[in-house]
């Protein structure tokens, strides 16, 4: 329909078929049959046509009109879009979960945000399972072992995990030296149906029976507690990386390896597969692939 409509107008506005037909570099023929073929889509006639001249019929006036406004406005779509395909702008949606987006990605986006002026932020933090199609996001960070989807997924980090607590209460509740002892300590669970429960890893995967327990529902949660020496907590390393180094944590039963999960995980970024990415999306994606550098290790 648009090339009939793009046809009549050149007619209209050349005043002759051979005009027409010679700025679209084909067949007059073929701007007649286009013509026609509108005309009997509409059921009206729209030109008066003579061997010498060729005149809107008042059908045709009124329909030119709007045809102009509809060719004009699809140009304009599609040079928006072009021009959202050829640079970074537009508004990115992204979801991410509380604990590694407060910990990890926030702190980059200020300098995202002045190297790409013209991309807008909108930020959900939250540890709900999104849907990208219904609720148009372009960006989803979450964790764990992913489903096989028809997404695609970027890794951004290993989740390596560490067992740990505050000086403060290891001195006063004492330093569990094997992994039997930990029953006589307030353990604090993470609420993530993936991450609630402790496995050892040091030979095959053996759930661990835990006695005293206390759960939270978030990341950040847990760390908090542990900073109020509220006991010993299974927490993603880039959580507690700072305050390992600072001295305010320290990391419990070193020898062993302990994780939420029976085999390991990773935190992803995950997006639709379209023929064509965004270059809103690329540019973030690469910028966190840039910022974050090798996945995080202990």
């Amino acid at each position: 329909m648009i090339s009939k409509l793009r046809y009549f107008n050149s007619v209209v506005e050349t005043g002759s078929i051979s005009q027409a037909s010679q700025h679209f570099d084909v067949q007059p023929s073929s701007v007649s049959r286009q013509l026609a073929a509108l005309e009997k889509e509409l059921g009206v006639r729209l030109l008066n046509r003579t061997t010498r001249n060729l005149g809107l019929t008042e059908a045709g006036s009124r329909f030119y009109q709007y045809s102009q406004r509809i060719v004009a406005e699809l140009d304009e779509a599609q040079r928006a879009v072009n021009d959202l395909q050829q640079a970074p702008r537009g508004c990115l949606r992204l979801s991410m979960t509380v604990g590694f987006g407060e910990t990890v990605v926030l702190p980059l986006l200020p300098s995202f945000g002045c190297r790409y002026p013209e991309i807008e932020l909108q930020l959900e933090l939250t540890e709900r399972v999104v849907d990208l199609v219904e609720e148009n996001i372009d960006i989803a960070i979450r964790s764990g072992q992913l489903p096989d989807s028809s997404l695609v997924a970027k890794r951004l980090q290993y989740n390596n995990f560490i067992l740990c607590a505050s000086p403060q209460y290891l001195q006063r509740r004492g330093h569990p030296t094997t992994l039997s002892d930990l029953s006589d300590h307030l353990c604090i669970r993470y609420g993530y149906s993936g991450w609630r429960d402790w496995y050892c890893l040091d030979e095959r995967p053996q759930r661990m029976q835990l006695n005293s327990e206390l759960t939270v529902d978030t990341v950040n949660g847990q760390r908090q507690l542990l900073l109020s020496h509220g006991g010993v907590a299974l927490i993603p390393y880039w959580a507690v990386s700072d305050d390992l180094r600072q001295g305010r944590l320290v990391e419990v039963l070193p020898n062993h390896r302990i994780s939420p999960t029976e085999v390991p995980s990773s935190t992803y970024a995950l997006y639709l597969k379209r023929e064509f990415v965004a270059p809103k999306i690329r540019v973030f994606l690469d910028y966190l692939s840039e910022q974050l550098g090798t996945p995080l290790a202990r």
